[in-house]
């Protein structure tokens, strides 16, 4: 069975191999923008995997399509990802000051069927200096990760607390994404 993955996102790509040995890359072409005007965190997430799906679902309709997106939500804040090095600062000041939550969305589509799921994993980071936020944004790491910052890389040392699928703040919740094809979808896997 084909497999497509919605998304261009290299550490996705790298968490999708442990479900599945062979996919394609088919990132959708959607106006992210137009479709979160007024959604919240989870909603956010969740309409954004939707839309990512049923694009690339349309023109490959015998497929498991697979489309994803993770939001950082603060303070009542969404964190995309960051637009410029001030923007980035700026995020990692705010999350610096409390406990932050990732939302990945991730909607699957075959044959016409669909199984949508959101997963969510709470984060406190310690308090950070301004030198350590000044490193942090000088190197490529934040600008292309929602809340712009990657737990798997540079910003390891920043966590002090997690609660949820360390996974999910990658990008895949992988064990949910694996348990909802189980349950939806086995003749994919």
């Amino acid at each position: 069975m084909q497999v497509i993955l919605a998304s261009a996102s290299p550490r996705r790509r790298e968490l999708l191999r442990f479900l599945f040995d062979s996919f394609e890359i088919i990132p959708a072409d959607v106006d992210e923008e137009s479709i979160a005007v007024g959604a919240e965190g989870g909603q956010t997430a969740s309409l954004l995997a939707a839309a990512k799906a049923d694009a690339v679902a349309a023109a490959h309709p015998d497929a498991l399509v697979i489309g994803c997106d993770t939001v950082v939500e603060a303070g009542g804040i969404l964190l995309g990802k960051p637009r410029d090095r001030e923007d980035a600062r700026r995020m990692l000041q705010l999350l610096s000051s409390g406990p932050h939550r990732v939302i990945t969305g991730v909607a699957l589509r075959l044959d016409g069927q669909k199984a949508d799921f959101s997963e969510v994993t709470q984060i406190s980071f310690r308090p950070l200096s301004e030198e350590e936020i000044e490193a942090y944004i000088a190197t490529p790491e934040p600008y292309d990760k929602a809340g712009g910052y990657g737990i798997q890389e540079g910003a390891t040392r920043f966590v002090s607390e997690m609660e949820g699928d360390f996974f999910n703040v990658v990008g895949l919740p992988v064990t949910k994404l694996y348990q909802t094809l189980l349950e939806r979808f086995p003749q994919a896997l």
